[in-house]
């Protein structure tokens, strides 16, 4: 009997710092241990087929299947081939074993919770554990990073990182992340728009118009930068309303630089009607997913109703 190896991985959201993080200041992101991707790695017997120097790729979220070497350029086969590569292993290693890995996902795919990074962690994972490996998070974050760089153009690793590492996270590009525990008590509620723009559009947008007026958009990375870091003092003082006063305020510099829209802002006015302590889209915008601080959890249903009532397609919660 063929034995399965499962390994997951959680979604994520970003209480502050969006976009400017791509261009060095600092973000917060929370995992979302709820919502995961799951990968099984099943051994293939000989004869199963011809092909037993290649893995057989199964999504069926997606209604894919595919062999990893016909279709290197998709982003599950490049998650795989980064695995085998950072273990040692190869069809033509002693203990090559041809394998089927299937991945699901309670995710929804285009509502900035980090589908892609979830995906491709929980792949690792499962691959490198299918031959008695384990991965570090900070190596498991690097080979995800390579293929956010497929979905996203220019990310800034924030995605990977708290996927990887499975804990709330202060990031700075290029610096290591460092682990933020007061984040993981937060009460938060999550409300998805329904509407779903690719992360890339956005950000490549932002990049433009950087371009365009480098000075102007500095000077709101700036003001965003100054914003995270007073989340994260609240964070830390346990002072929630504080922290739901930065999450305002980041959400309306985030309406300056376009990238919010009608949907996440009626969300946004929703929450804060139902006395939501703060709340802010998350991600990378035009659609996709908001996040509003409740005081409590019992605090938190009540939110989770008046999103529900304002058109959130889905809700979900930080606990």
């Amino acid at each position: 009997m063929n034995t399965a190896t499962i390994r997951s991985a959680c979604a994520k959201v970003i209480l502050c710092g969006e976009h400017a993080v791509v261009y060095g200041r600092p973000a917060i992101a929370l995992p979302l241990p709820g919502l995961r991707a799951t990968a099984t790695a099943t051994a293939r017997e000989p004869g199963d087929d011809a092909r037993a120097d290649d893995v057989d790729v199964i999504a069926p979220d997606i209604n894919a299947r595919y062999w990893m070497r016909l279709q290197p350029g998709r982003p599950i086969a490049r998650i795989i081939q980064l695995t085998l590569t950072r273990i040692g292993m190869s069809p033509e290693h002693a203990d090559w074993r041809p394998f089927t890995l299937s991945l699901t996902s309670d995710i929804p795919v285009g509502a900035n919770l980090g589908s892609g990074a979830a995906t491709s962690v929980a792949a690792a994972r499962a691959t490198a554990a299918f031959f008695g490996q384990a991965l570090s998070p900070e190596d498991l974050s690097a080979l995800a990073f390579e293929v956010e760089r497929m979905h996203h153009g220019t990310p800034s690793g924030i995605d990977n990182t708290v996927v990887a590492f499975e804990q709330p996270v202060w990031f700075v590009r290029g610096q290591p992340p460092e682990i933020l525990a007061a984040a993981g008590a937060l009460a938060l509620v999550i409300g998805d728009t329904g509407e779903s723009t690719p992360t890339r559009v956005p950000v490549g947008d932002v990049r433009a118009a950087w371009q365009r007026d480098p000075v102007a958009y500095d000077a709101l990375f700036d003001q965003i930068a100054r914003l995270v870091i007073q989340a994260r003092d609240a964070l830390l003082a346990n002072d929630l309303p504080a922290l739901g006063d930065t999450m305002n305020a980041n959400h309306a510099l985030l309406q300056t630089l376009t990238v919010s829209n009608a949907g996440l802002d009626a969300l946004c006015a929703a929450a804060r009607g139902a006395g939501a302590l703060g709340a802010k889209m998350s991600g990378g915008g035009r659609g996709g997913n908001m996040i509003a601080l409740a005081r409590d959890d019992g605090h938190a249903a009540s939110v989770a109703d008046a999103l529900r009532a304002a058109g959130a397609t889905r809700v979900y919660r930080s606990r």
